[in-house]
């Protein structure tokens, strides 16, 4: 059972290591920002269990990160449009 815990911590450390260092590309970014949601879900649904608690909360985290991504989709799709691509160097932020 503790390894499940420290490779879930792994991976959260991974993803924030990768989230801090790439910051070319939206689409990596948010994929960072997925794979973070991911494993910090892996670590609530093993302390969950851990203590026999009820999972429903695990239930609503996932609707949460599910509108997370889909927000981050859109925002994506929107800068695609406007920009033509997803790189951060391509447009002024004093364009908006």
């Amino acid at each position: 059972m503790m390894i499940f815990v420290y490779v879930s911590i792994i991976l959260l450390i991974s993803g924030i290591f990768v989230f801090s260092s790439k910051r070319k590309h939206l689409l990596v970014t948010l994929l960072s920002l997925e794979f973070i949601v991911l494993s910090l879900f892996m670590i609530l649904f093993l302390y969950l269990n851990y203590y026999n608690y009820e999972t429903y909360f695990s239930m609503v985290f996932l609707v949460f990160s599910v509108c997370e991504g889909a927000l981050g989709l859109s925002i994506l799709v929107s800068m695609i449009r406007t920009h033509g691509n997803d790189f951060f160097q391509s447009f002024s932020i004093l364009q908006c």
